[in-house]
């Protein structure tokens, strides 16, 4: 069975690595309904075969490896070059990161191709299910990586953006699967069942009509997001924020070093100073210390910079507690409210990168990577108030879980997310994490503002496209007005409760009456 299976294993992980492309920062989001069908019609053919839970699991870690390999491969940057690991090292791990993220689409389709039905439709309803529970399954908990999870190829310009503010990224992915699955057969010459006839049966007015027919669950699907595309969930509420946001471009090889900590200083000094706004953003750790570290009187000229245009100023800053813990937040500086909730404090830290795993320490020996063992903040957090606006806060990674960010809402107007994706370099990592934030602002029905150390730093409205954005790895500010919105979209009201029950719905219709196809 390994070498039959072994050409079919090639190919998945061909199209895992193809989907990328559908992916920012190359951005052509139709390619996944094609390599999602092809990899689809790869199982069915196993499933017909019966080759069982192994044939399955090969197939669907190998597609899922192919995806990760090509996807996230600035994990290696991030290790390596800046992390300082020995680069064969970090190539393993790198590897072993992806094969573990792997094994959930790998356990898609060993359940796949052992409990299919022999019914076509129902083997579609199936497919679709498993693959959108194991995005949530992969997504979910302390350790989950929902980074290219297949929906978040459907930001605008896809019309199945639209979906998103109903079911949210992984919702969408339910509908991609949906849609891309019954596409396999016209792909039928080349993933065809073992035994099957490779002869084309003669055309015919019903056999013209067969081969439009895969196509019609993706042209329904695309209708209804087109048809969708014009609600508004969310409103205009109270006045906007006139805006600036500095990107300060300080090289990562540079930031650390207690030689350049005033350069630092003086570059966002002067980015604040020659930008005076409502609303001044800087990003994640925008100085490399601690707040107790930051001479006083340059925390005290920020606040009256702030104070002077009636507004305040967030910055990403690292704090600590008397007793020892530490956190990775996000101070506002300068607010005219009293009793103002005043700081934010990360609490989805990243494994390894801001936190140890018990019996992990070892792992600090081998990469250098300041400030990693952070504690978590509160779920539950005041939300910042600047103006009209109600302000809520996530750093870097917090924005690539929906369901979390959901819990700020409805009361916060708007979203703010503050990152350092200079820890992976000119890689695909930057372009995928703002497609992230576009998500979350189509979930939301916020805008959503985007504040890095080298790219990208954006303004996202509420409708999931980049209204403005700074060209990454330079130094400047991005100008604009930021407008709140009030509402609560139906994601926000359910979170993936509904797709997730959904999905389980659908993976339930699998028998069917004795020889019914």
């Amino acid at each position: 069975m390994t070498r039959t299976l072994a050409r079919p294993a090639l190919a998945a992980f061909l199209l895992g690595a193809a989907s990328v492309a559908a992916f920012e920062p190359v951005g052509f989001y139709p390619l996944i309904f094609p390599t999602l069908a092809g990899f689809f019609g790869l199982l069915d053919a196993a499933a017909s075969r019966k080759t069982g839970f192994r044939g399955g699991a090969l197939l669907g870690g190998a597609f899922g490896f192919g995806l990760f390999i090509a996807g996230v491969s600035w994990i290696f940057v991030s290790l390596s070059t800046f992390g300082n690991m020995p680069a064969p090292l970090a190539a393993f791990a790198t590897i072993l990161f992806c094969l573990v993220e792997s094994l959930f689409p790998a356990l898609a389709g060993a359940l796949f191709v052992r409990f299919a039905s022999e019914s076509k439709p129902r083997r579609v309803l199936f497919f679709a299910a498993l693959w959108t529970l194991a995005e949530v399954l992969r997504g979910s908990g302390s350790f989950g990586f929902p980074w290219l999870a297949i929906g978040y190829s459907q930001t605008p310009p896809s019309p199945l953006a639209a979906f998103a503010p109903i079911v949210g990224v992984y919702g969408v992915s339910l509908i991609v699967a949906l849609a891309a699955a019954p596409l396999s057969e016209v792909a039928r010459g080349v993933f065809r069942r073992s035994g099957e006839s490779a002869e084309m049966p003669p055309p015919s007015a019903t056999c013209k009509t067969c081969r439009c027919r895969p196509f019609l669950p993706l042209l329904a699907i695309v209708a209804a997001g087109i048809c969708l595309r014009p609600i508004e969930w969310t409103a205009p509420t109270g006045a906007p924020l006139k805006l600036a946001i500095a990107q300060g471009n300080i090289a990562q090889e540079m930031k650390w070093r207690p030689e350049h900590f005033h350069e630092t200083l003086r570059v966002f000094l002067r980015l604040v100073e020659e930008n005076p706004a409502q609303l001044t953003i800087l990003p994640e750790a925008a100085f490399p210390a601690f707040l107790d570290q930051i001479p006083r009187d340059y925390v005290g000229l920020l606040s009256a910079l702030a104070r002077r245009e009636g507004g305040g100023l967030i910055v990403g800053i690292p704090t600590r507690e008397s007793e020892g813990r530490a956190y990775n937040s996000a101070l506002l500086l300068g607010a005219l409210e009293k009793n103002a909730a005043v700081k934010y404090d990360k609490s989805h830290l990243v494994p390894f990168g801001e936190f140890v795993p018990p019996g992990f320490k070892w792992f600090l020996e081998l990469v250098e990577i300041p400030m990693s063992n952070f504690a978590p903040g509160a779920q539950k957090q005041p939300i910042l108030r600047v103006g009209d606006q109600r302000i809520a806060v996530n750093i870097c990674y917090e924005d690539a879980f929906g369901g979390e960010i959901a819990r700020a809402l409805p009361e916060a107007t708007l979203l703010v997310n503050l990152s350092n994706v200079a820890w992976f370099g000119d890689s695909l990592a930057p372009a995928q994490h703002l497609q992230i934030s576009q998500m979350r602002a189509l979930e939301t029905g916020r805008t959503m503002l985007r504040a890095t150390n080298t790219g990208m730093t954006a303004i996202i409205g509420p409708d999931g496209r980049v209204v403005k954005r700074l060209a990454p790895f330079t130094r400047n500010v991005l100008r604009g007005e930021a407008q709140g919105y009030a509402g609560t979209t139906p994601f926000v009201r359910w979170g993936n409760w509904l797709v997730i029950a959904i999905a389980l719905v659908l993976s339930g219709i699998r028998r069917q009456k004795t020889g019914d196809r």
